[in-house]
């Protein structure tokens, strides 16, 4: 009897730890910057500053992801907030819809969203 509650304690604590990683995986918002030079037709100038912009967004988000579930959504909230006031300032504004669009879509697929 002690035997298949320590197994089922070790399954449920492995089940969880799963649980941790993938949510923690849904938070990594890496992507291919070329790709999205490309999908919004940046200027090699654009290109450069939203690399930068990214690089920071994608740090936050991964802190947020690692944070406990009390201050996880509102460091991501922060995270999107300033991403995206930085991404208003350096795309146009056929750019930046279409950017809203791409991480809107991101956050969906990755539930995210609200």
């Amino acid at each position: 009897m002690i035997l298949v509650v320590v197994a089922m304690l070790s399954m449920t604590a492995m089940h969880a730890e799963d649980e941790k990683v993938n949510s923690v995986n849904a938070y990594d918002m890496s992507v291919n910057i070329e790709k999205l030079g490309e999908a919004l037709s940046l200027s090699t100038d654009q290109e450069q500053f939203v690399d930068d912009v990214h690089k920071a967004f994608c740090a936050e988000m991964l802190n947020a992801g690692n944070a406990s579930k009390d201050e996880r959504n509102a460091m991501m909230k922060k995270a999107i907030r300033k991403d995206l006031a930085y991404m208003r300032y350096i795309l146009t504004k056929k750019q930046y819809r279409k950017y809203l669009l791409l991480l809107n879509t991101t956050l969906n697929n990755r539930g995210l969203n609200d």
